[in-house]
This record gives structure tokens, C-alpha cells and sequence, in this order.
């Protein structure tokens, strides 16, 4: 194949996780409903969540506003490992080693227990042991994965400091986590979520949440129906946290995007998952299909909305792929947003200290597979028992640490930056847009961002997100108007793909005028 051929990307992008899985059909929320735990958002959080909790025999719903496990879930790399990059050595110097130790074995538990469950339920998930490896091939990160690895050793993890590592090129320094994993998470979680039904609780798509009212002793959670979930406990799982009242969330968390290609390549995969602690990253592991073996080549990160041609990402991953291997056929290409905090680790607990019955799981960084199961099981057990053994690290009230202060100010500054950048830039001139382009327009001095589909139809929306005010720009690689500033996400028609927004775009109906305007400009 071609490379540049293969650069052409014509079709739009697919997640193999997601078309390899048929499609979920849970009800809209139609009527008012009582529950004990109300869980927002029916990713691999919310479903696992209400997986223990009902086994504890808690009444449970998930409410979700698309469908179940297509957001970040349907569009991982879907490695389930205890190895989040340089991760121990750095809770070490900045919170302590009982933080680390806590870390390390909230991970290294939620690998066993998603191969328990897997066992316990005969679930066929493509469940694969690996061993994980950080690399580098600079001189100057020896030192730093040395550290880890000693460190990582010390607290429990197996753990090796490597000089070479299975890839075909030369390396300067590794460290090997041994006894990790590998999965199909939607084969795994769906036979979860339908025995979360089966077990009494209930889930529900299309329905999304877009108020909670404390009401005394209870929440009251309000879908876009208008439909009412009365809880006495309520867990907001929705990725970005869809409730802006308290807690300053979106002062403490910044989205980033990264790029999947799923590759077949004439030479075999060695085996083991990559990546690299250079920037930007890159990450490697397999996955068996009905098609034969494909390798799944990650990376490219940004910030939500502030990237290059977004399309670049997903041709320098192919490039890189056809330095390592020989690439005959993409058959796949998925992209994932994910959202990091101030200190590179996750929010997991009460949404705040005063709020006893209200909480969080949110800013698993680019480690959600694990991460998310530790939190399923500190929610359960915060729920059911008032404590868990992992609560301290993840505590979203946990103070400030020193290193962190800074970034809260760069992001926030970054906020502000993009959020009166967009209200002062100049508007460009009318300008024609062909067939699958985006563009930001002019209409009556006004800004607003034009798409025309493949059919030739011209789709115009006001690009001024429904968040909190930031104007939107165009994702060319998903066709999508994206938020710089905290990351809501939405098509060309102005429906809302992710959150925190939670109403759509606004549609200009005078589209026939704009586009005579467009072809005639006058």
C-alpha cells in the first residue's frame, strides 16, 4: 500500500472496539424515578460502579445522555496496566511514599479484579497478560526511568530497569511491568451492564442530565426531557463533570485529545504494550480481530480545540508506523479526549468535603482503564462502607500541592487566552467551502462556522459554545466544533457529542441566504 495513499483518509473515523460490538438499545428515561444511587454517565466507571453496587443490593440507575460506552470508553488503546508513564517516582517526591503504595495498588488490584470478573462471568473479552514498557532513546530520561523502576520495585510492582526492549530499533533506557494486561473493553462491559439489569438496576440512553437540585436529604437530577431521578446518593461518572455549582471542576481539569491508526503490517507484533516517555508520545500494542492481527499505534496529543489540521495527527501516527513496521492496510482510526488534572492524578470521591452523598470519578488522564476500576471501587466502598483503603490519593479535596499550583495558573491563564481570543479575532471574508470543510464565516458581521457535507448541503451554526461562552473551532479529522477552553464537543448540525455542555449549538435557518451570500459574495 502506498504510503500516501494511506494518508488519504476518505472514510470517516471508526473505533474497532466499537464496530466490532453490536449496538446498545436501552430506554429513554420516559417517567420519574426513585433510586438509591443515581450514576451519571455509562462509561466504564458508571457501568462497573453500578456493577458492585447492585451487588450489594443497592437500587441503582445509570443515566447516560448517548449511549452507553461510546464516549472515551469505545476509544481507548485499551491497555490495562499499573505503568501510567513515570508515575510512582513522582507521587514519591511530591506527596510521599504512602500516597505511591496507595496508587500502585488501587492499579495493580483493578487488573486482577477485571480478570476476576472475567473469569467469575465466563465473559470473552479478549483478556490477554502482557508485560508494559516505558521507553526512551535520549540520554537524558536514564536517569528518570532508572528511579522508577527501583522505586516501582520497592512499593510491590514487578518491576526491571531494561537496556533493550522486543521493538526492531535501539533503545537507551526501559522499564518492564510484568503481569499487566490487555482487553476488549466493550466485550467486557457489556455483559456487565446487562447484568446490572438483570440484577434489578436500570440504565438509560439518550437522556441526558442537565441539572441536579439538592433537595434536603435527597437529589433530584433533571434529564433534557424534563424527566425527574430522585437519589439519595448520586455519582457523577459523565468524564468531565456535567455540574458546574460547586466544586470549581472546570478550574481543575483541561481536556486533551490523542490519535489511534489501527494497522496490519507485514512483520509479526512481538508481543508486550509501548510507549515512549518523549513528547510527543507513542504507544504500541495488538489486538486480535476476525480480520488477523492489527497493531494499534497511539499518540499525538493536544489540548481540546487548540491542535494543528487535526488530520496531521492521525498522518504522523501512519509515519511513524511505517518506521517500525510495513504497513499494508488502516482499517481503523478513532480519536479520544481525555481529561487531566492539576497533578496528573485522578479526582475519585466526595464532588467535595461537604458533600457527603454527592461524588466524583473524573481526570484518569490517559489511563482510564484501570484508574476507572479502582474508582468503581472506592465509590462502593466510600458508598457502602464510609471508607476505602485508596481514598487519600484519589481525594478530589486533597490539597494543592506545591508543583501543582503553577499549572492551575498556566491552564486557567490558558482558559482566559482562548476564551477572549476567539471574541476579538478578526472574522475571516466569505470564502467557498467544498464538499467535507469546515470554516468559520462571517454572517451579518456576526461569527459562525459553515460545514458542507459530501451531499453538497451547507450546515451553519453559531460557534459559541453553550458552556460558558468560548467560541468553537473546527476539528477537521471528526468534523466536529470543539471548545478550547473545557472541551465540549459538538457534530456539524450542533448536536452535542461530549461534555460539559449540555445544551446544543444554536442553527442559523437563513442557510439558503448564507449560501448565496457564500457563492455571490455581496
Amino acid at each position: 500500500m502506498n504510503i500516501e495513499k494511506q494518508k488519504n483518509f476518505t472514510k470517516p473515523p471508526q473505533s474497532y472496539w466499537m464496530a466490532s460490538v453490536q449496538k446498545t438499545d436501552y430506554p429513554v428515561l420516559e417517567d420519574d424515578i426513585k433510586v438509591d444511587v443515581a450514576i451519571i454517565g455509562g462509561g466504564i466507571t458508571g457501568i462497573t460502579s453500578a456493577y458492585f453496587l447492585t451487588k450489594e443490593g443497592a437500587k441503582v440507575a445509570v443515566i447516560e445522555a448517548d449511549r452507553i460506552l461510546q464516549g472515551t470508553t469505545g476509544h481507548t488503546t485499551a491497555k490495562i496496566t499499573s505503568q501510567h508513564e513515570l508515575i510512582y517516582s513522582k507521587i514519591n517526591k511530591q506527596m510521599g511514599r504512602e500516597f505511591a503504595e496507595q496508587y500502585a495498588d488501587a492499579n495493580e488490584t483493578a487488573i486482577r479484579m477485571i480478570e476476576k470478573i472475567a473469569n467469575e462471568n465466563n465473559i470473552e473479552c479478549d483478556f490477554v497478560t502482557q508485560s508494559a514498557y516505558v521507553y526512551t532513546q535520549q540520554d537524558k530520561y536514564i536517569e528518570k526511568i532508572k528511579d522508577e523502576a527501583e522505586f516501582a520495585a520497592s512499593i510491590g510492582i514487578k518491576a526491571a530497569y531494561l537496556d533493550e526492549i522486543p521493538l526492531p530499533f535501539p533503545i537507551k533506557a526501559a522499564v518492564r511491568f510484568d503481569k499487566q494486561a490487555q482487553f476488549h473493553p466493550l466485550k467486557f462491559l457489556l455483559p456487565l451492564a446487562k447484568e446490572v439489569t438483570e440484577s434489578g438496576g436500570q440504565i438509560f440512553e439518550q437522556s441526558r442530565i442537565v441539572d441536579i437540585e439538592d433537595d434536603y436529604n435527597n437529589y433530584v437530577l433533571i434529564t433534557n426531557q424534563g424527566k425527574k431521578v430522585t437519589a439519595e446518593k448520586v455519582i457523577i461518572a459523565s468524564h468531565y463533570p456535567c455540574y458546574n455549582k460547586a466544586g470549581l471542576y472546570f478550574t481543575r481539569i483541561y481536556p486533551e485529545r490523542s490519535y489511534v491508526v489501527a494497522v496490519k503490517a507485514k512483520e509479526s507484533y512481538p508481543g508486550g504494550m509501548y510507549i515512549t516517555i518523549e513528547d510527543p508520545g507513542r504507544s504500541l500494542r495488538s489486538q486480535r480481530t476476525d480480520g488477523g492481527e492489527v497493531i494499534l499505534v497511539g499518540g499525538e496529543h493536544h489540548k481540546t480545540g487548540q491542535g494543528v489540521d487535526t488530520i496531521k495527527h492521525y498522518e504522523a501516527l501512519v509515519d511513524f508506523a511505517n518506521e517500525i513496521f510495513t504497513v499494508e492496510d488502516i482499517p481503523y482510526r478513532w480519536s479520544t479526549q481525555d481529561c487531566m488534572t492539576l497533578d496528573g492524578l485522578p479526582y475519585v470521591g466526595h464532588f467535595k468535603s461537604d458533600t457527603p452523598n454527592l461524588y466524583i470519578a473524573t481526570g484518569y488522564g490517559k489511563w482510564g482503564m484501570t484508574n476507572s476500576i479502582a474508582s468503581a471501587m472506592i465509590l462502593k466502598d466510600l458508598i457502602v462502607n464510609g471508607k476505602s483503603p485508596w481514598q487519600d490519593v484519589y481525594n478530589p479535596s486533597r490539597q494543592t500541592i506545591a508543583s501543582s499550583a503553577k499549572t492551575f495558573v498556566v491552564e486557567n491563564f490558558n482558559v482566559a487566552e482562548k476564551l477572549i481570543e476567539g471574541k476579538i479575532s478578526d472574522l475571516p471574508d466569505n470564502t467557498e467551502i467544498k464538499p467535507g470543510e469546515g470554516k468559520i464565516i462571517q454572517v451579518n458581521g456576526q461569527r459562525a462556522g459553515a460545514y458542507r457535507d459530501h451531499q453538497g448541503t451547507l450546515h451553519v451554526v453559531d460557534t459559541t459554545c453553550t458552556h460558558m461562552g468560548c467560541e468553537l473551532y473546527w476539528n477537521s479529522a471528526e468534523k466536529s466544533w470543539d471548545c478550547p477552553c473545557h472541551g465540549s464537543r459538538f457534530t456539524y448540525e450542533g448536536d452535542i457529542i461530549e461534555g460539559p455542555a449540555v445544551k446544543p449549538l444554536d442553527i442559523h435557518n437563513d442557510v439558503n441566504t448564507i449560501e448565496k451570500l457564500l457563492k455571490d459574495n455581496f
